[in-house]
């Protein structure tokens, strides 16, 4: 697939965020049934909740292959953070 320039500048800071930030958490997140505020918090300064909520709204205003990116690399070490985002993103921004 072919992805603009904003689209893999948004891929790549969302990779290396989940790389540092959660990827190396995740695991233990898991067992111990814990949600990862700051981690969220961090999400959400790079756009990851509204990712396609127009701006004037408060969100990111992007399309869905950047919201499929932003998914896709959370989901790549944690799955469990990736639903909380898709949730937020898909049913919850899209009504």
């Amino acid at each position: 697939m072919l992805l603009t320039e904003d689209q893999r500048l948004i891929r790549d800071a969302v990779r290396a965020y989940a790389r540092e930030q959660l990827w190396p958490h995740a695991a233990r997140w898991d067992r111990e049934h814990t949600f990862p505020r700051e981690a969220h918090r961090g999400l959400a300064e790079l756009g990851c909740y509204g990712v396609c909520v127009p701006t004037d709204y408060g969100g990111a205003g992007l399309d869905y292959v950047s919201l499929a990116l932003v998914l896709e690399e959370i989901a790549a070490g944690d799955g469990g953070t990736s639903t909380a985002i898709s949730v937020n993103n898909c049913p919850v921004c899209a009504i």
